[in-house]
Protein backbone atom coordinates (compact mmCIF):
# COMPACT_ATOMS: atom_id res chain seq x y z
CA UNK A 1 0.00 0.00 0.00
CA UNK A 2 1.35 3.33 -1.03
CA UNK A 3 0.28 6.78 1.10
CA UNK A 4 1.42 10.32 0.05
CA UNK A 5 2.16 11.42 3.97
CA UNK A 6 5.36 11.41 5.05
CA UNK A 7 6.57 8.49 7.40
CA UNK A 8 6.78 11.32 10.22
CA UNK A 9 3.19 12.01 9.71
CA UNK A 10 2.31 7.91 9.41
CA UNK A 11 4.24 7.44 13.32
CA UNK A 12 2.81 10.29 14.78
CA UNK A 13 -0.41 9.10 13.75
CA UNK A 14 -0.03 6.02 14.94
CA UNK A 15 1.77 6.77 18.08
CA UNK A 16 -1.96 8.32 19.31
CA UNK A 17 -3.76 4.76 18.43
CA UNK A 18 -4.16 2.77 21.34
CA UNK A 19 -1.64 -0.39 21.56
CA UNK A 20 -4.15 -2.79 21.88
CA UNK A 21 -5.31 -1.83 17.86
CA UNK A 22 -1.50 -2.32 17.00
CA UNK A 23 -1.82 -6.25 15.78
CA UNK A 24 -4.85 -5.70 13.46
CA UNK A 25 -2.69 -2.68 12.10
CA UNK A 26 0.09 -4.81 11.50
CA UNK A 27 -2.14 -7.02 9.22
CA UNK A 28 -2.51 -3.82 6.70
CA UNK A 29 0.78 -4.02 4.88
CA UNK A 30 4.14 -4.56 5.60
CA UNK A 31 5.24 -0.60 5.69
CA UNK A 32 2.87 -0.91 8.69
CA UNK A 33 4.03 -3.99 10.16
CA UNK A 34 7.17 -2.42 9.80
CA UNK A 35 6.40 0.83 11.71
CA UNK A 36 4.63 -0.81 14.84
CA UNK A 37 7.62 -2.89 15.58
CA UNK A 38 10.18 0.33 14.72
CA UNK A 39 11.64 1.80 17.89
CA UNK A 40 10.60 5.10 17.28
CA UNK A 41 7.19 4.91 16.97
CA UNK A 42 7.35 3.72 20.91
CA UNK A 43 9.67 7.13 21.59
CA UNK A 44 7.22 9.19 19.80
CA UNK A 45 4.22 7.49 21.88
CA UNK A 46 6.29 8.40 25.09
CA UNK A 47 7.38 12.11 23.74
CA UNK A 48 3.26 12.40 22.93
CA UNK A 49 2.35 11.53 26.33
CA UNK A 50 0.34 8.16 24.81
CA UNK A 51 1.90 5.58 26.35
CA UNK A 52 -0.45 2.62 28.33
CA UNK A 53 -0.05 0.50 31.31
CA UNK A 54 -0.95 -3.12 29.63
CA UNK A 55 -1.24 -5.57 32.50
CA UNK A 56 0.70 -9.15 31.91
CA UNK A 57 -0.54 -12.38 33.75
CA UNK A 58 1.28 -15.36 33.90
CA UNK A 59 -1.47 -18.15 33.91
CA UNK A 60 -0.26 -22.15 35.19
CA UNK A 61 -1.97 -25.22 33.41
CA UNK A 62 -2.67 -27.74 36.24
CA UNK A 63 -2.58 -30.75 33.71
CA UNK A 64 0.47 -30.06 31.87
CA UNK A 65 3.29 -28.17 31.47
CA UNK A 66 3.21 -26.97 28.35
CA UNK A 67 0.49 -24.60 28.38
CA UNK A 68 2.00 -22.64 30.65
CA UNK A 69 2.70 -18.98 29.55
CA UNK A 70 1.93 -15.18 29.46
CA UNK A 71 -1.23 -13.43 28.88
CA UNK A 72 -2.25 -10.15 27.99
CA UNK A 73 -4.93 -8.24 29.12
CA UNK A 74 -6.41 -6.79 25.89
CA UNK A 75 -10.19 -4.96 25.83
CA UNK A 76 -11.57 -5.72 21.81
CA UNK A 77 -14.48 -3.03 22.76
CA UNK A 78 -16.16 -1.62 25.88
CA UNK A 79 -17.88 -4.69 26.72
CA UNK A 80 -15.26 -7.32 26.06
CA UNK A 81 -12.00 -7.63 27.55
CA UNK A 82 -10.04 -10.95 27.20
CA UNK A 83 -7.04 -12.20 27.94
CA UNK A 84 -4.78 -12.90 24.94
CA UNK A 85 -1.80 -15.46 24.72
CA UNK A 86 1.31 -14.26 24.05
CA UNK A 87 3.86 -17.03 22.24
CA UNK A 88 7.28 -17.74 22.86
CA UNK A 89 7.84 -15.62 26.38
CA UNK A 90 10.05 -17.10 28.91
CA UNK A 91 8.58 -18.82 32.27
CA UNK A 92 10.26 -18.75 35.16
CA UNK A 93 10.14 -19.12 39.16
CA UNK A 94 10.51 -14.90 39.90
CA UNK A 95 9.23 -12.23 38.17
CA UNK A 96 9.70 -8.19 38.41
CA UNK A 97 8.44 -4.92 36.22
CA UNK A 98 9.82 -1.94 35.59
CA UNK A 99 9.16 0.33 32.53
CA UNK A 100 8.53 -1.83 29.46
CA UNK A 101 10.26 -4.68 30.79
CA UNK A 102 9.79 -8.09 32.43
CA UNK A 103 12.63 -9.31 34.30
CA UNK A 104 12.86 -12.88 34.53
CA UNK A 105 15.29 -14.86 37.00
CA UNK A 106 15.23 -18.48 36.53
CA UNK A 107 17.32 -20.60 39.00
CA UNK A 108 19.58 -23.40 37.76
CA UNK A 109 22.10 -26.20 39.75
CA UNK A 110 25.32 -27.73 38.78
CA UNK A 111 27.13 -29.83 40.56
CA UNK A 112 25.71 -28.52 44.05
CA UNK A 113 26.01 -24.89 42.75
CA UNK A 114 23.21 -22.66 42.59
CA UNK A 115 23.20 -20.03 39.65
CA UNK A 116 20.19 -17.51 38.97
CA UNK A 117 20.14 -16.96 35.06
CA UNK A 118 18.37 -13.14 34.39
CA UNK A 119 16.90 -12.35 30.85
CA UNK A 120 14.54 -9.00 30.21
CA UNK A 121 11.04 -9.14 28.87
CA UNK A 122 10.63 -5.72 26.24
CA UNK A 123 7.23 -5.75 26.15
CA UNK A 124 7.17 -3.13 22.96
CA UNK A 125 7.99 -5.89 20.73
CA UNK A 126 7.77 -9.21 23.01
CA UNK A 127 11.90 -10.01 22.43
CA UNK A 128 14.14 -11.40 25.20
CA UNK A 129 17.60 -10.45 26.19
CA UNK A 130 19.80 -11.99 28.28
CA UNK A 131 21.38 -10.35 31.29
CA UNK A 132 24.67 -11.08 33.30
CA UNK A 133 23.74 -13.76 35.71
CA UNK A 134 24.14 -13.81 40.06
CA UNK A 135 25.94 -16.56 41.71
CA UNK A 136 22.90 -17.56 44.16
CA UNK A 137 19.64 -18.43 44.53
CA UNK A 138 17.37 -16.15 44.24
CA UNK A 139 13.92 -16.29 46.12
CA UNK A 140 12.01 -13.04 45.88
CA UNK A 141 12.08 -9.89 43.97
CA UNK A 142 11.24 -6.30 44.41
CA UNK A 143 11.35 -3.70 42.22
CA UNK A 144 11.85 0.18 43.06
CA UNK A 145 10.29 2.55 40.17
CA UNK A 146 11.58 6.03 41.86
CA UNK A 147 15.23 4.97 41.02
CA UNK A 148 15.23 2.10 38.48
CA UNK A 149 16.45 -0.53 40.42
CA UNK A 150 15.30 -4.19 41.17
CA UNK A 151 16.08 -5.60 44.44
CA UNK A 152 16.68 -9.15 44.31
CA UNK A 153 16.72 -11.18 47.73
CA UNK A 154 18.35 -14.81 48.22
CA UNK A 155 20.71 -17.14 49.38
CA UNK A 156 24.21 -18.55 48.62
CA UNK A 157 23.13 -22.62 49.25
CA UNK A 158 22.28 -22.38 52.44
CA UNK A 159 19.45 -20.82 54.26
CA UNK A 160 22.01 -19.07 56.92
CA UNK A 161 24.16 -17.02 53.98
CA UNK A 162 21.31 -14.70 52.71
CA UNK A 163 22.13 -11.68 50.62
CA UNK A 164 20.86 -9.15 48.83
CA UNK A 165 21.84 -7.81 45.11
CA UNK A 166 20.76 -4.72 42.97
CA UNK A 167 20.04 -4.98 39.47
CA UNK A 168 20.77 -1.46 37.88
CA UNK A 169 18.38 -1.30 34.70
CA UNK A 170 19.56 1.60 33.11
CA UNK A 171 23.53 -0.25 33.15
CA UNK A 172 21.88 -3.70 33.22
CA UNK A 173 24.68 -4.21 35.80
CA UNK A 174 24.54 -5.16 39.43
CA UNK A 175 25.60 -3.58 42.33
CA UNK A 176 27.48 -4.24 45.53
CA UNK A 177 25.77 -7.08 47.85
CA UNK A 178 24.03 -5.50 50.51
CA UNK A 179 24.14 -7.18 54.24
CA UNK A 180 19.90 -8.50 54.78
CA UNK A 181 18.81 -8.28 58.37
CA UNK A 182 18.59 -10.85 60.99
CA UNK A 183 15.64 -12.75 60.30
CA UNK A 184 14.38 -15.83 59.15
CA UNK A 185 13.92 -13.89 55.74
CA UNK A 186 14.28 -16.98 53.71
CA UNK A 187 11.09 -18.35 54.89
CA UNK A 188 8.93 -15.33 53.82
CA UNK A 189 6.99 -15.44 51.15
CA UNK A 190 7.61 -13.99 47.71
CA UNK A 191 4.55 -11.98 47.58
CA UNK A 192 5.70 -10.34 50.57
CA UNK A 193 7.80 -7.36 49.53
CA UNK A 194 6.91 -3.89 48.44
CA UNK A 195 8.43 -0.38 47.91
CA UNK A 196 6.73 2.26 49.98
CA UNK A 197 7.22 5.84 50.69
CA UNK A 198 10.51 5.23 49.84
CA UNK A 199 11.83 2.10 51.23
CA UNK A 200 11.28 -1.36 51.07
CA UNK A 201 8.69 -3.35 53.87
CA UNK A 202 9.56 -7.22 53.99
CA UNK A 203 6.88 -9.34 55.89
CA UNK A 204 8.51 -11.71 57.62
CA UNK A 205 7.07 -14.73 60.33
CA UNK A 206 8.77 -13.26 62.83
CA UNK A 207 8.10 -9.11 62.04
CA UNK A 208 8.23 -6.34 59.43
CA UNK A 209 11.26 -5.45 58.33
CA UNK A 210 12.03 -1.98 56.58
CA UNK A 211 15.00 -1.55 54.23
CA UNK A 212 16.32 2.38 53.52
CA UNK A 213 17.95 2.74 50.39
CA UNK A 214 18.97 5.61 50.87
CA UNK A 215 21.13 4.86 54.53
CA UNK A 216 21.24 0.90 53.50
CA UNK A 217 20.04 0.41 56.78
CA UNK A 218 17.33 -2.49 57.66
CA UNK A 219 14.83 -1.37 60.84
CA UNK A 220 12.56 -3.62 62.44
CA UNK A 221 8.54 -2.79 62.90
CA UNK A 222 6.23 -5.50 64.73
CA UNK A 223 3.25 -3.42 64.15
CA UNK A 224 3.24 -1.26 60.99
CA UNK A 225 1.77 -3.90 58.85
CA UNK A 226 -0.02 -6.36 60.86
CA UNK A 227 -3.34 -6.71 58.80
CA UNK A 228 -0.85 -7.41 55.32
CA UNK A 229 -2.13 -10.99 54.92
CA UNK A 230 -1.97 -11.67 51.02
CA UNK A 231 -0.31 -9.76 47.96
CA UNK A 232 -0.95 -5.98 47.29
CA UNK A 233 0.21 -3.21 46.15
CA UNK A 234 1.11 0.40 46.60
CA UNK A 235 -0.38 3.32 44.65
CA UNK A 236 0.72 7.09 45.05
CA UNK A 237 2.24 5.61 48.69
CA UNK A 238 -0.66 4.05 49.80
CA UNK A 239 -0.38 0.00 50.17
CA UNK A 240 -3.43 -2.06 49.18
CA UNK A 241 -4.20 -5.60 49.86
CA UNK A 242 -6.98 -8.38 49.93
CA UNK A 243 -7.87 -9.64 53.09
CA UNK A 244 -9.46 -12.90 52.41
CA UNK A 245 -10.02 -13.40 56.10
CA UNK A 246 -12.66 -10.90 55.96
CA UNK A 247 -13.24 -10.33 52.58
CA UNK A 248 -12.18 -6.87 52.17
CA UNK A 249 -9.96 -4.54 50.66
CA UNK A 250 -7.82 -3.20 53.10
CA UNK A 251 -5.27 -0.11 52.76
CA UNK A 252 -2.00 1.10 54.61
CA UNK A 253 -0.85 4.79 54.60
CA UNK A 254 3.14 4.55 55.77
CA UNK A 255 2.93 8.52 56.29
CA UNK A 256 -0.14 8.57 59.18
CA UNK A 257 0.41 5.18 59.84
CA UNK A 258 -3.05 4.51 59.88
CA UNK A 259 -4.76 1.17 57.94
CA UNK A 260 -7.85 1.55 56.38
CA UNK A 261 -10.68 -0.29 54.11
CA UNK A 262 -11.63 0.74 50.58
CA UNK A 263 -15.68 1.35 50.48
CA UNK A 264 -17.69 0.57 47.68
CA UNK A 265 -16.53 -2.02 46.53
CA UNK A 266 -18.61 -4.67 48.89
CA UNK A 267 -20.68 -6.01 46.00
CA UNK A 268 -17.87 -6.92 44.17
CA UNK A 269 -16.11 -8.65 46.91
CA UNK A 270 -18.76 -10.49 47.63
CA UNK A 271 -18.57 -12.31 44.33
CA UNK A 272 -14.94 -13.28 45.46
CA UNK A 273 -16.58 -14.44 48.57
CA UNK A 274 -18.40 -16.91 46.86
CA UNK A 275 -15.02 -18.72 45.34
CA UNK A 276 -13.05 -21.45 46.97
CA UNK A 277 -10.98 -20.08 50.07
CA UNK A 278 -7.78 -21.52 48.17
CA UNK A 279 -8.71 -19.78 44.35
CA UNK A 280 -6.55 -17.01 43.02
CA UNK A 281 -6.85 -13.81 43.70
CA UNK A 282 -4.56 -11.06 42.73
CA UNK A 283 -4.38 -7.03 42.95
CA UNK A 284 -2.18 -4.58 40.92
CA UNK A 285 -1.88 -1.50 40.23
CA UNK A 286 -2.78 -0.07 36.76
CA UNK A 287 -1.94 3.54 36.43
CA UNK A 288 -4.60 5.24 39.45
CA UNK A 289 -6.46 2.33 39.41
CA UNK A 290 -6.48 -1.25 40.73
CA UNK A 291 -6.61 -4.47 38.80
CA UNK A 292 -8.74 -7.12 40.97
CA UNK A 293 -8.16 -10.29 39.39
CA UNK A 294 -9.74 -13.54 40.48
CA UNK A 295 -10.96 -17.13 39.71
CA UNK A 296 -14.23 -18.68 39.83
CA UNK A 297 -14.84 -22.60 39.92
CA UNK A 298 -16.68 -23.55 37.19
CA UNK A 299 -19.99 -25.42 39.17
CA UNK A 300 -22.52 -27.45 36.89
CA UNK A 301 -25.77 -29.28 38.82
CA UNK A 302 -26.37 -32.57 39.16
CA UNK A 303 -29.36 -35.30 38.16
CA UNK A 304 -31.63 -33.33 40.99
CA UNK A 305 -29.87 -29.86 41.09
CA UNK A 306 -27.21 -29.93 43.12
CA UNK A 307 -24.64 -28.39 42.73
CA UNK A 308 -21.36 -30.24 41.44
CA UNK A 309 -17.80 -28.21 41.72
CA UNK A 310 -15.59 -28.75 39.24
CA UNK A 311 -11.77 -28.45 38.97
CA UNK A 312 -12.00 -26.08 35.78
CA UNK A 313 -11.98 -22.65 37.09
CA UNK A 314 -12.84 -19.34 35.23
CA UNK A 315 -10.79 -15.95 35.57
CA UNK A 316 -12.52 -12.63 36.11
CA UNK A 317 -11.02 -9.25 35.93
CA UNK A 318 -12.67 -6.04 37.55
CA UNK A 319 -10.93 -2.69 37.14
CA UNK A 320 -10.96 -0.36 40.37
CA UNK A 321 -11.09 3.47 40.25
CA UNK A 322 -10.10 5.18 43.78
CA UNK A 323 -10.81 8.61 45.29
CA UNK A 324 -10.30 9.91 48.51
CA UNK A 325 -12.56 11.60 50.74
CA UNK A 326 -13.43 13.26 54.05
CA UNK A 327 -9.73 15.62 53.27
CA UNK A 328 -7.82 11.86 52.38
CA UNK A 329 -9.04 9.65 55.41
CA UNK A 330 -11.15 7.63 53.79
CA UNK A 331 -10.82 5.74 50.00
CA UNK A 332 -13.43 4.83 47.81
CA UNK A 333 -13.54 2.34 45.28
CA UNK A 334 -15.71 2.36 41.99
CA UNK A 335 -16.02 -0.63 40.01
CA UNK A 336 -15.48 0.47 36.55
CA UNK A 337 -16.13 -2.73 34.78
CA UNK A 338 -15.77 -6.16 35.94
CA UNK A 339 -15.68 -9.58 33.38
CA UNK A 340 -14.83 -12.72 32.69
CA UNK A 341 -10.95 -12.64 30.62
CA UNK A 342 -10.69 -16.52 30.31
CA UNK A 343 -13.51 -19.19 29.89
CA UNK A 344 -13.28 -22.33 31.83
CA UNK A 345 -10.28 -24.34 32.05
CA UNK A 346 -7.64 -25.65 34.15
CA UNK A 347 -5.64 -22.80 34.49
CA UNK A 348 -4.59 -21.09 37.65
CA UNK A 349 -3.16 -17.59 37.94
CA UNK A 350 0.20 -17.03 39.44
CA UNK A 351 1.89 -13.47 38.62
CA UNK A 352 0.32 -10.30 37.48
CA UNK A 353 2.67 -7.72 36.39
CA UNK A 354 1.99 -4.10 34.87
CA UNK A 355 4.62 -2.35 32.38
CA UNK A 356 4.49 0.68 30.52
CA UNK A 357 4.15 0.24 26.49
Amino acid sequence: MTTPLPEDIIIDILARVPRCNYPKLSLVCKHFRSLIASPNLFAVRSLLGCTELCLYVLLYNRETDGDNGWYILRQKNKDNTRLVRIPSLPVAQHYAAMGSKIYVFDRTKDDGVTTTNVLSIDCRYHTVQPLPSIDASVYTTVADVISGKIYVLGYRNTSSNKLMVVLNTETETWELVRTMADTRGYYTWSSSFVMMDGKMYMLSPDGIYVYDPKESRWETDHEKLEFWVNKGCVLDDVFYCYDFYVNSLRTYDPKQRRWGVVKGVEQLLAETKSCSHFSWTEIVGHGRKLALFFSKEEVTRGRWGAEISLERQEIWCAEISLERQENGERIWGKVEWCDQVMAAGHFVGSKCVAVMV
